[in-house]
C-alpha cells in the first residue's frame, strides 16, 4: 500500500548509508525520515522566539526579520505520527516503517543486489522514493550511501569543525545558526574534498537538531564539502529546554557514532572534532577501545589550548601521539590526514608537526 500521508503533509529523507553482507553480497539499507505539516501559525513563531531569547538574550537587540525563514520554519511545524511509510528503491516497493511523536521513522531493506550511480565509494548512491496516494504527483526522495566492508572512512563534527559556529559563546552560536550566512573553516573544503578523492566515505555527526538538516546540506553542497550520510539530534521543544538546542552532549555524539563503528567493523577511520566541547575526550575514548578502527583523530583548537596541556593528556592517554593531532591551521594536518587515509598507512611520528 502506498504511504498514508495526506496532501498536506511531506515527507523529508535524511542520508544514510548501506552495508554489504560478505557472504552474499547482498545490502542492508537504512532509511530514515520524518513526516510533518508545515505551519504557519504566527502564535507558535512567537513562542519559539521568546524561547531562543530566554537563552542568554541572544535576540534582544534583533528585529524579528532578521531571522532567516529557513532556520526557523522547521522548528514550526506539526509533526505527523502514526504515518506508515512505503518507499520505492530501484523498482521494488518496501515498508519501512511508521512515524512516532516526533514525526520520525526508520527501517531497514535488504537488496539482494544493487546497482548504485557513481564509481567511486563517496558516489555510489542508491535512491529511496517515497510511494504516496494515486492522485498525489509529488516526489519525496532521499539518497542511500552504499559503503563497502573494507576502506577508510571520516567520522565530522559539524559545527566549529567545518562551519564556523562559536559554540563556546552562546549568544554568538544562536546568531551564527538563526541569523547569518553559515561560514565554513578556512581549507576544510578542500582538505576533505582531496580525501574524497582517495575513495573516503564521509559521515556528519552534528549536536545540532535534525531541524537545521535542510540548510545545513544545502550550504555544505555551496561549500564544497563531499557528500555524506547525516547523524543529527532528537529535539522537541515540548520535551526539552531551548538550552538543549545547540547543545552536543556527550551521550549523543556516543550514540551517533558507536552504531556506525560497529556497522563497518573492518574500516579504518578518521575523527574530525574541535576543541569546543567533549569531542576530544569522546574520540580518545573511541581510539582507546577500538585502536585498530580509529588510526587517525583530528581536533581544530578554537579554546586556544595546548596539545600538552593535562586536558589533552588524559583525553588521548595510551593513544599513539602520532595518531592524534591538534591544529589551528588546517595546513598542519593536510599531510597526515591524507597520508593516514591510504590504504593500511602508519604515519612517521617524527615528520607530522602538531
Amino acid at each position: 500500500a502506498p504511504s498514508n500521508i495526506k496532501s498536506d503533509e511531506e515527507i523529508v529523507f535524511y542520508p544514510t548509508y548501506g552495508r554489504q553482507n560478505r557472504d552474499d553480497q547482498a545490502w542492508s539499507i537504512s532509511v530514515h525520515g520524518k513526516v510533518f505539516e508545515p505551519e504557519e501559525d504566527s502564535k507558535m513563531r512567537a513562542i519559539f522566539i521568546r524561547a531562543l531569547n530566554a537563552t542568554n538574550g541572544a535576540f534582544a537587540d534583533v528585529d524579528e526579520s532578521e531571522l532567516r525563514e529557513d532556520r526557523v520554519r522547521p522548528f514550526l511545524v506539526d509533526n505527523e505520527r502514526s504515518k506508515k511509510i512505503t518507499v520505492d528503491v530501484e523498482g521494488s516497493r518496501y515498508r519501512v516503517g511508521e512515524s512516532g511523536p516526533n514525526g520520525h521513522f526508520e527501517g531497514e531493506i535488504m537488496l539482494r543486489e544493487a546497482k548504485p550511480r557513481g564509481q567511486s565509494t563517496g558516489e555510489r548512491q542508491v535512491d529511496v522514493v517515497a510511494i504516496l496516494p494515486e492522485r498525489d504527483q509529488r516526489r519525496f526522495a532521499g539518497r542511500v550511501h552504499l559503503i563497502p566492508p573494507d576502506g577508510v572512512s571520516v567520522i565530522s563534527d559539524i559545527d566549529d569543525t567545518i562551519k564556523d559556529s562559536q559554540v563556546t559563546d552562546k549568544t554568538e552560536l544562536m546568531r551564527n545558526t538563526f541569523i547569518r550566512d553559515f561560514r565554513h573553516v578556512d581549507g576544510m573544503p578542500e582538505l576533505y574534498r582531496e580525501l574524497a578523492q582517495s575513495d573516503v566515505a564521509f559521515h556528519y555527526v552534528s549536536g545540532s537538531p535534525w531541524q537545521l538538516f535542510i540548510p545545513v546540506e544545502e550550504w555544505m553542497g555551496v561549500a564544497g564539502f563531499p557528500l555524506g550520510t547525516m547523524h543529527m539530534k532528537h529535539f522537541r521543544l515540548k520535551d526539552e529546554s531551548v538550552l538543549q538546542l545547540l547543545a552536543s552532549q556527550q551521550e549523543t555524539k556516543f550514540a551517533a557514532i558507536r552504531p556506525i563503528l560497529e556497522a563497518f567493523p573492518d574500516r579504518r577511520f578518521l575523527l574530525f572534532g574541535d576543541s569546543g566541547e567533549q569531542d576530544p575526550e569522546i574520540y580518545g575514548t573511541l581510539a582507546r577501545d577500538l585502536p585498530n578502527q580509529i588510526v587517525g583523530v583530528f581536533i581544530r583548537n578554537v579554546t586556544n589550548e595546548n596539545a600538552s596541556d593535562p586536558r589533552f593528556q588524559e583525553a588521548f592517554k595510551d593513544v599513539p601521539s602520532n595518531r592524534w593531532f591538534l591544529f589551528d591551521d588546517v595546513v598542519r594536518i593536510h599531510e597526515s590526514a591524507l597520508a593516514l587515509s591510504q590504504p593500511q598507512s602508519e604515519p612517521d611520528s617524527e615528520s607530522m608537526e602538531r
